[in-house]
């Protein structure tokens, strides 16, 4: 591991209960974030402005002059035509980031879920086993540079057991909710990128936290105080969701 404050698990058991909680077709809340919570929370990425710089989708929505709501599609709130790009969009800048909460945003949302816990020196985290960075050269190129890039985990970590979801497989590490940062930072790799965890969770399960790596927004499901401190970060553009809602391309009802 690039930090020692967490390590990947030999044990995947404590992760036993995410695949039986998961619940509705593909692309639905409670299909990514496991159902039986009280409340659920959906955070939408940042974008990009003009030079780079964060900016909310209510932002982009002022110059687009569309609607943002809960199951909002970022394709359909640019006027895009290719759900998949913005091509042809009214947002000439760039869209926010799939499968990944920026380091600004990750850090207030722990900071929330940290005392929505009783136990957040004992969180669980799940990474996709499929990012380039944990396999280095040549799965990955150093920002143009002919220098090899080495994984970001030992052989005998890359050999743990994983997790496995509908469509998905994690690798599942251990530590305290304190450590997320640098666990997101990847600073074996010196930091060239960060990757938030694609979910974590505390050991007591108050609340749970998933960024799908197909989706440009984090779902949280806990309790109504929980998720309620989460709606109401102004550092957060969150809103509340409903387990049954969806969040696939065609879910934007706002923008038709």
């Amino acid at each position: 591991m690039w930090t020692d404050r967490v390590w990947v698990l030999d044990d995947v058991t404590p992760a036993d209960w995410l695949a039986e909680r998961m619940a509705g077709p593909r692309g639905t809340v409670t299909q990514t974030v496991p159902s039986g919570f009280a409340a659920y929370a959906r955070i939408l990425h940042p974008a990009g402005g003009p030079d780079n710089e964060p900016v909310t989708w209510a932002q982009v929505a002022e110059t687009t002059g569309r609607l943002v709501h809960p199951t909002v599609q970022w394709h359909a709130l640019v006027g895009a035509a290719d759900v998949w790009d913005h091509v042809g969009g009214l947002w000439p800048h760039a869209r926010p980031q799939w499968g990944n909460l920026a380091i600004s945003q990750l850090a207030v949302l722990c900071e929330v879920l940290a005392v929505n816990t009783t136990t957040p020196d004992g969180c669980f985290f799940g990474l996709w086993e499929g990012w380039a960075q944990l396999h280095g050269s040549p799965a990955v190129a150093h920002l143009g540079s002919d220098e090899p890039v080495p994984p970001a985990l030992t052989d005998t970590e890359h050999a743990s057991p994983r997790l496995r979801l509908p469509g998905r497989d994690y690798f599942v590490m251990h530590g305290p909710i304190s450590a997320t940062l640098d666990f997101a930072r990847y600073d074996g790799v010196d930091a060239w990128w960060s990757q938030s965890p694609n979910l974590f969770w505390p050991q007591d399960r108050a609340w749970c936290v998933a960024t799908e790596i197909d989706f440009d927004s984090t779902l949280v499901g806990g309790s109504a105080a929980a998720v309620a401190a989460v709606l109401e970060a102004p550092e957060l553009e969150a809103w509340p969701v409903r387990p049954a809602d969806s969040l696939t391309a065609d879910a934007d009802r706002g923008n038709g």
